[in-house]
Protein backbone atom coordinates (compact mmCIF):
# COMPACT_ATOMS: atom_id res chain seq x y z
CA UNK A 1 0.00 0.00 0.00
CA UNK A 2 3.19 2.57 0.39
CA UNK A 3 3.07 3.15 -2.81
CA UNK A 4 -0.48 4.92 -3.17
CA UNK A 5 0.46 7.06 -0.21
CA UNK A 6 -0.05 10.59 -0.92
CA UNK A 7 3.31 11.99 -1.97
CA UNK A 8 2.53 15.96 -0.67
CA UNK A 9 3.50 18.66 -3.19
CA UNK A 10 4.10 20.96 -0.75
CA UNK A 11 7.30 21.24 1.52
CA UNK A 12 6.62 23.32 4.84
CA UNK A 13 9.08 24.50 6.38
CA UNK A 14 6.69 27.49 7.65
CA UNK A 15 3.31 28.13 9.19
CA UNK A 16 2.01 30.10 6.22
CA UNK A 17 -1.07 29.15 4.74
CA UNK A 18 -1.08 27.13 1.40
CA UNK A 19 -2.18 29.61 -1.39
CA UNK A 20 -5.92 28.22 -1.03
CA UNK A 21 -6.77 29.60 2.50
CA UNK A 22 -7.70 33.27 0.86
CA UNK A 23 -10.75 31.72 -0.82
CA UNK A 24 -11.44 28.71 0.61
CA UNK A 25 -11.17 29.16 4.54
CA UNK A 26 -14.14 31.78 5.32
CA UNK A 27 -16.04 29.83 2.94
CA UNK A 28 -14.97 26.68 5.26
CA UNK A 29 -15.08 28.23 8.62
CA UNK A 30 -19.24 28.90 7.56
CA UNK A 31 -20.09 26.08 6.40
CA UNK A 32 -18.84 24.42 9.84
CA UNK A 33 -20.91 26.97 12.01
CA UNK A 34 -23.75 26.30 9.21
CA UNK A 35 -23.64 22.31 10.13
CA UNK A 36 -23.70 23.31 13.79
CA UNK A 37 -20.19 21.52 13.94
CA UNK A 38 -18.30 21.34 17.28
CA UNK A 39 -15.74 19.14 16.53
CA UNK A 40 -13.76 18.95 13.13
CA UNK A 41 -11.36 16.63 11.67
CA UNK A 42 -8.73 18.28 9.01
CA UNK A 43 -7.50 15.55 6.67
CA UNK A 44 -4.42 16.47 4.40
CA UNK A 45 -3.79 19.20 6.88
CA UNK A 46 -0.58 20.54 5.85
CA UNK A 47 1.28 22.48 8.24
CA UNK A 48 -1.91 23.37 10.47
CA UNK A 49 -2.42 27.00 9.06
CA UNK A 50 -6.33 25.49 8.52
CA UNK A 51 -6.58 24.22 11.79
CA UNK A 52 -5.11 26.99 13.29
CA UNK A 53 -7.33 29.28 12.07
CA UNK A 54 -10.94 26.68 13.05
CA UNK A 55 -9.56 26.72 16.39
CA UNK A 56 -9.09 30.12 17.11
CA UNK A 57 -12.99 31.13 16.22
CA UNK A 58 -13.97 28.33 18.71
CA UNK A 59 -14.07 24.80 16.93
CA UNK A 60 -12.34 21.65 18.64
CA UNK A 61 -9.76 20.79 15.72
CA UNK A 62 -7.88 17.79 15.44
CA UNK A 63 -5.00 17.55 12.00
CA UNK A 64 -3.92 14.74 10.43
CA UNK A 65 -1.17 14.35 7.54
CA UNK A 66 0.87 12.03 6.19
CA UNK A 67 3.58 14.85 5.78
CA UNK A 68 6.52 14.36 8.72
CA UNK A 69 7.58 17.80 7.98
CA UNK A 70 4.26 19.20 8.34
CA UNK A 71 3.23 17.75 11.22
CA UNK A 72 6.32 18.90 13.09
CA UNK A 73 5.86 22.28 12.31
CA UNK A 74 2.07 22.28 12.94
CA UNK A 75 2.45 20.69 16.47
CA UNK A 76 5.19 23.35 16.78
CA UNK A 77 2.90 26.70 15.87
CA UNK A 78 -0.20 25.25 17.52
CA UNK A 79 1.11 23.34 20.26
CA UNK A 80 -2.57 23.29 22.01
CA UNK A 81 -4.19 21.62 19.02
CA UNK A 82 -3.90 17.17 18.47
CA UNK A 83 -1.92 16.52 15.31
CA UNK A 84 -1.21 12.80 13.86
CA UNK A 85 1.04 11.80 11.19
CA UNK A 86 -1.56 9.98 9.11
CA UNK A 87 -2.94 9.57 5.86
CA UNK A 88 -6.09 8.29 4.44
CA UNK A 89 -5.08 4.56 3.80
CA UNK A 90 -4.12 4.17 7.90
CA UNK A 91 -6.63 2.91 10.39
CA UNK A 92 -8.35 5.57 11.94
CA UNK A 93 -8.64 4.12 14.71
CA UNK A 94 -5.07 6.04 15.32
CA UNK A 95 -6.73 9.36 16.19
CA UNK A 96 -8.52 7.56 19.42
CA UNK A 97 -11.97 7.21 20.26
CA UNK A 98 -13.58 10.56 19.30
CA UNK A 99 -15.94 11.42 16.97
CA UNK A 100 -16.33 14.55 14.89
CA UNK A 101 -19.32 16.41 13.64
CA UNK A 102 -17.37 17.64 10.52
CA UNK A 103 -14.50 16.48 8.39
CA UNK A 104 -12.60 18.78 5.98
CA UNK A 105 -10.33 17.81 3.65
CA UNK A 106 -9.14 20.28 1.24
CA UNK A 107 -7.05 20.08 -2.18
CA UNK A 108 -6.55 16.71 -1.36
CA UNK A 109 -8.51 14.17 -3.09
CA UNK A 110 -7.12 15.11 -6.31
CA UNK A 111 -3.65 13.31 -5.38
CA UNK A 112 -5.27 9.91 -4.01
CA UNK A 113 -4.40 7.04 -6.36
CA UNK A 114 -7.30 5.59 -4.12
CA UNK A 115 -9.69 8.27 -3.69
CA UNK A 116 -12.45 5.75 -2.04
CA UNK A 117 -10.60 5.46 1.41
CA UNK A 118 -10.69 9.14 1.99
CA UNK A 119 -14.42 8.90 2.30
CA UNK A 120 -14.07 5.71 3.83
CA UNK A 121 -11.52 6.84 6.62
CA UNK A 122 -14.39 9.93 7.15
CA UNK A 123 -17.02 7.87 7.25
CA UNK A 124 -15.06 5.81 10.57
CA UNK A 125 -14.45 8.65 12.68
CA UNK A 126 -17.97 10.68 11.91
CA UNK A 127 -20.98 10.95 14.00
CA UNK A 128 -24.26 9.63 12.66
CA UNK A 129 -25.21 12.89 11.24
CA UNK A 130 -21.51 13.99 10.41
CA UNK A 131 -20.60 16.15 7.54
CA UNK A 132 -17.75 15.71 4.86
CA UNK A 133 -16.36 18.99 3.35
CA UNK A 134 -14.43 18.36 0.44
CA UNK A 135 -12.56 21.30 -1.96
CA UNK A 136 -11.12 19.92 -5.01
CA UNK A 137 -10.36 22.20 -8.24
CA UNK A 138 -13.10 22.67 -10.18
CA UNK A 139 -13.26 20.64 -13.71
CA UNK A 140 -16.54 20.75 -16.20
CA UNK A 141 -17.18 20.96 -19.57
CA UNK A 142 -16.81 24.79 -19.68
CA UNK A 143 -13.80 24.93 -18.55
CA UNK A 144 -11.83 22.84 -20.03
CA UNK A 145 -12.58 23.95 -23.23
CA UNK A 146 -12.27 27.67 -22.30
CA UNK A 147 -8.78 26.31 -21.12
CA UNK A 148 -8.21 24.73 -24.53
CA UNK A 149 -9.27 27.80 -26.47
CA UNK A 150 -6.99 29.74 -24.38
CA UNK A 151 -3.80 27.52 -25.04
CA UNK A 152 -3.57 26.93 -21.05
CA UNK A 153 -4.61 23.23 -21.41
CA UNK A 154 -0.62 21.75 -21.17
CA UNK A 155 0.09 24.26 -18.34
CA UNK A 156 -3.52 23.65 -16.52
CA UNK A 157 -2.98 19.51 -16.80
CA UNK A 158 1.07 19.09 -16.46
CA UNK A 159 2.26 15.90 -16.01
CA UNK A 160 5.31 17.61 -15.49
CA UNK A 161 4.65 18.59 -11.70
CA UNK A 162 6.37 16.25 -9.01
CA UNK A 163 3.25 15.13 -6.73
CA UNK A 164 0.95 17.01 -8.49
CA UNK A 165 -2.48 16.49 -9.63
CA UNK A 166 -3.24 12.80 -10.62
CA UNK A 167 -7.05 13.20 -10.77
CA UNK A 168 -9.44 15.56 -12.10
CA UNK A 169 -13.22 15.47 -10.67
CA UNK A 170 -16.07 17.14 -11.89
CA UNK A 171 -19.10 17.91 -9.47
CA UNK A 172 -20.76 14.44 -10.86
CA UNK A 173 -17.88 12.22 -10.45
CA UNK A 174 -17.35 13.50 -6.83
CA UNK A 175 -20.86 13.50 -6.43
CA UNK A 176 -21.25 10.13 -7.34
CA UNK A 177 -17.62 8.72 -5.37
CA UNK A 178 -19.30 9.85 -2.21
CA UNK A 179 -22.84 8.57 -2.87
CA UNK A 180 -21.29 5.21 -3.02
CA UNK A 181 -19.37 5.47 0.19
CA UNK A 182 -22.31 6.25 2.11
CA UNK A 183 -23.13 10.01 2.01
CA UNK A 184 -25.75 12.37 0.43
CA UNK A 185 -24.20 15.57 -1.04
CA UNK A 186 -26.09 18.43 0.37
CA UNK A 187 -24.45 21.52 -0.79
CA UNK A 188 -22.22 22.73 -4.02
CA UNK A 189 -20.17 26.18 -3.83
CA UNK A 190 -17.86 27.29 -6.27
CA UNK A 191 -14.75 29.45 -5.30
CA UNK A 192 -12.30 31.62 -7.03
CA UNK A 193 -12.44 33.66 -10.32
CA UNK A 194 -15.85 33.24 -12.05
CA UNK A 195 -18.59 31.17 -12.06
CA UNK A 196 -17.85 28.23 -14.14
CA UNK A 197 -14.53 28.74 -14.61
CA UNK A 198 -14.06 28.54 -10.91
CA UNK A 199 -10.32 27.47 -9.28
CA UNK A 200 -11.96 24.95 -6.95
CA UNK A 201 -15.41 23.42 -6.22
CA UNK A 202 -16.89 22.66 -2.37
CA UNK A 203 -19.10 19.70 -1.99
CA UNK A 204 -21.01 19.33 1.53
CA UNK A 205 -22.28 15.71 2.04
CA UNK A 206 -24.07 13.88 4.94
CA UNK A 207 -23.21 10.76 6.58
CA UNK A 208 -26.33 8.79 5.45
Amino acid sequence: MSSNRITSPFRFDSAEPLHTADYLTKRIVRTCRDASATRVLDIGCGNGALCGVLSKVGFEVVGCDPSEEGIEVARRTYPHIQFHVLDVYDDPKKIGECEFDMVVCTEVVEHLFLPRFLPRFAKAVLTSRGHLLITTPYHSYIKNLALALSGKFDRHFTALWDGGHIKFWSRATLTQLLAEEGFSVSGFRGAGRLPLLWKSMILIARKS
